[in-house]
């Protein structure tokens, strides 16, 4: 049985409920997952289907936690606490061995740095605290000639600049969004989910693919020693699973900062609003300058670790150029492992969350994201 649409859409986004109950329709039985929008400050979208989902349910939402760390960092380059052409190792001085002391924040930003892991790989424990990840990484020689090539720090890029905060402001990353972002927005966007808000967490379950889709997956091995198995911690002996990672009680309430974040759709969403608009009677986050300079394409071409064509701000993905090319230039966000998708596109006012429960095939941006993009876009744009 489908599972039914419940939720509400401002008059004009009608499309989109309609899109949100084709995309369910399509699923599985037990699908279960959310989408939020706002435009200019003003929610327009809240939708929600699936068994023990509701608006205010949290689920894992993987690497689009990277967006949370990194509009931190944009902060305090707006208030000039970083400056984006400055070495890592002003900042941290440790970081300058094994060839790494030219390194400039904005190259580490735009996963420049060839620091995607560590030769021997981290343990669960250290996996889930960015502090020790940190520790491991500031003596690891880079993986390539940093600046000449990038490729996707999945694990690691959260502790790496939140390292950079920590050291600048003795706060860790955590607790300055918690003091500037999340706590003053009331949103449901988490890097360390409080004990007591553990009941609305939903366990991530793992991709269920057809047949075919497994196919696919059988028939791209990852070697144990390549690139890709090292930003992913997969060259350990026991290496854990994404969906065990984000269901882990200690990687949630530490708030990994590169994959470790908990989230509604609407938290999602709040966030790239307060980012870019006027909500709730604050000015944006951001400024004009600013929103330019993270959305602005750092990185774009062949990713080393990804092993496919990828774009990049300044720790945010250019969402337009890896997703969904009729947004507006300068869109930037960050998707997630499981499906989860998350962006703000200056030009129209859209600020987009999506979350779903069950790992998507074949990973990142779950492929419904892009009918249900297009139909928030077209209706915010009319």
């Amino acid at each position: 049985m489908t599972p039914e649409i419940h939720g509400t859409v401002a008059e004009g986004y009608e499309a989109v409920r309609e899109e949100f109950a084709a995309a369910v329709a399509a699923e599985r039985p037990d699908y279960a997952g959310q989408l939020s929008a706002y435009v200019h400050g003003r929610r327009v979208v809240d939708l929600w289907a699936g068994a023990e989902t509701d608006g205010e349910t949290l689920f894992g939402v993987f690497s689009s936690t990277k967006g949370a760390a990194h509009l931190v960092t944009a902060l305090l380059v707006q208030d000039g606490t970083l400056e984006l052409d400055s070495e890592v190792a002003r900042y941290w001085p440790e970081f300058a061995a094994e060839g790494k002391s030219a390194i400039t924040l904005r190259e580490l930003l735009a996963h420049r740095a060839g620091v995607v892991g560590s030769d021997a790989g981290f343990t669960d424990d250290e996996l889930a605290d960015d502090r020790a990840v940190a520790e491991r990484l500031g003596g690891q020689r880079p993986f390539w000639r940093p600046g000449t090539a990038f490729g996707y720090h999945a694990l690691v890029i959260g502790a790496l600049t939140g390292e950079v905060v920590r050291r600048v402001t003795g706060r860790t990353l955590q607790e300055v969004y918690e003091e500037r972002i999340r706590a003053p927005y009331g949103l449901d966007f988490f890097l360390g989910l409080p004990e007591v808000e553990e009941p609305r967490f939903r366990s991530v379950q793992p991709m269920a693919p057809t047949a075919a889709e497994q196919a696919v997956l059988d028939a791209a091995p990852t070697g144990p020693h390549t690139l890709t198995s090292i930003a992913f911690n997969e060259h350990v002996p026991e290496p854990g699973t994404l969906e065990g990672f984000a269901n882990s009680r200690t990687v949630r309430a530490k708030g990994q900062s590169s994959a470790g974040g908990v989230a509604s759709a609407r938290g999602l969403a709040g966030m790239y609003a307060a980012a870019i608009s006027r909500v709730g009677g604050r000015a944006p986050l951001l400024k004009p300058d600013t929103i330019a300079e993270v959305g602005q394409v750092h990185s774009i071409g062949f990713d080393l670790v990804m092993r496919a064509h990828k774009a990049y701000g300044l720790g945010f993905q250019a969402t337009a150029e890896n997703w969904y090319p009729f947004l507006g230039a300068g869109a930037f966000g960050h998707s997630g492992a499981g499906g989860s998708q998350a962006f703000a596109d200056p030009r129209s006012g859209l600020a987009y969350g999506y979350t779903r429960r069950r790992m998507s095939f074949p990973g990142g941006a779950a492929p419904e994201n892009e009918r249900l993009v297009r139909a928030a876009h077209r209706a915010a744009l009319a």
